[in-house]
């Protein structure tokens, strides 16, 4: 609530973005995204695009001794979840916000990939 008295819902009301015309549910990404054996956690949102509206960001912590490389996350998942559901950002990271109860703070990424400036967009490897 602000000075004025004014509610502002913030949080999950923003964990859905749209691709193309099409709903993309980040938690849809994150399940797949889960099965990558050099992924220990992962939390993706969504990030402004001039052509697509939005894209998927992922923000990933990789397992313990693990080495991932972004363009593997990308090419990980073409042809195996639809292609607007592809991230086309990746970012490795140690640690991801949290709240006290152990949820991701996404509305944390957000403002991280805002401060970011300028990320490199990834396109799948040819095949």
């Amino acid at each position: 609530m602000d000075a004025e008295g004014y509610v502002r819902i913030v949080g999950r009301k923003k964990d859905m973005l749209i691709t193309g015309g099409f709903n993309v549910y980040p938690a849809e990404i994150e399940e797949y995204l889960f099965t990558h054996p050099k992924v220990q956690n992962v939390s993706v949102i969504g990030i402004p695009d001039d052509v697509m509206g939005e894209v998927a960001a992922a923000y990933i912590i990789p397992r313990e001794g693990a080495t991932v490389d972004p363009q593997e996350i990308v090419d990980y998942c073409v042809g195996e979840i639809a292609n607007f559901k592809v991230p086309r950002y990746v970012v490795i990271v140690d640690e991801l916000p949290m709240t006290q109860s152990g949820k991701v703070q996404k509305f944390r990424l957000r403002e991280i990939a805002d401060a970011a400036g300028e990320m490199v967009k990834l396109s799948p490897s040819r095949r």
